[in-house]
């Protein structure tokens, strides 16, 4: 048995985090407020089942394509689908095409567990809710520490504002349309989500939900491009070349904002 799937990669541009109260963890409520847009590329996921014969092991996972060290996303998707039936005598072998930087800002972790949710719920027809199907994915980005916002993002994908924090079915997103455009990626050096929102969360909140409300009254592309700019220099993510760059960008009249978290 076989089955394919794709998520596209996810960009930031600002946000408001959402985490657990009071030490009272309910995934699927924690995530983020914020802005950003899916792209062409990102995460196809084939998985093909066979015979369990002799393997130590009832998986193995691997990416074509940028690399990524760490499977706990993946692995945490595929038990919670495991919990839902009687599938020992199965062997996943899973792969993950990956056409994004990994570290870089574009979602790639919450691309990988999205695209697996639906690859595994097609493979072995737990016919399980789109909703569902989303939520998993979400809720292995929150116990895996790797993103908040991303998958409700790429679930509904487009240029989209979250207005609500949470998991597909719990968040909301507000569309918008910018048109017909596009954008140019450089990707200078990966930085760790887990850490810099640990380091930096009262800076990121203090303006994420502010510019929340800015551009759900303007929904216009060129107002979030600034709010992004604003918000990675606000929140001290912005490196010397990163600055450097943008400033040449802009003496030619070109936009720039910034992924997060990445230095892209």
């Amino acid at each position: 048995m076989e089955s394919t799937a794709f998520c596209p990669a996810h960009v930031t541009g600002f946000f408001k985090a959402y985490l657990e109260k009071d030490n009272q963890k309910s995934p699927e409520k924690i995530g983020s407020m914020g802005a950003g847009f899916s792209i062409r590329e990102g995460v196809t996921t084939h998985i093909n089942i066979l015979p369990k014969i002799n393997q130590n092991s009832s998986f193995k996972i691997t990416t074509i394509g940028y690399e990524s060290d760490k499977t706990d996303v993946s692995e945490y998707v595929l038990n919670e689908f495991l919990k839902l039936g009687n599938f020992e005598d199965m062997f996943f072998d899973i792969r993950h095409e990956i056409t994004i930087p990994v570290g870089y800002g574009l979602g790639s972790s919450s691309a990988v567990a999205l695209s697996l949710s639906y690859a595994l719920d097609h493979v072995l027809k737990t016919r399980l809710d789109h909703i569902v199907i989303g939520q998993i994915a979400h809720n292995a980005e929150i116990n895996c520490n790797t993103g908040l916002g991303d998958v409700l993002a790429s679930y509904h994908g487009g240029f989209e504002i979250r207005i609500k924090p949470g998991a597909p079915g719990i968040g909301q997103v507000e569309k918008i349309n910018p048109g017909d455009i596009t954008i140019i990626m450089i990707c200078f050096s990966p930085i760790s989500t887990n850490k810099f929102i640990k380091e930096r969360l009262p800076q990121i909140n203090g303006l994420g939900g502010k510019m929340v409300s800015k551009l759900l009254e303007s929904k216009n592309y060129e107002h979030f491009e600034d709010m992004s700019l604003e918000f990675a220099k606000y929140i001290q993510v912005m490196t010397l070349r990163m600055e450097n760059l943008i400033q040449e960008l802009a003496s030619n009249g070109i936009k720039c904002g910034v992924a997060l978290f990445g230095e892209t």
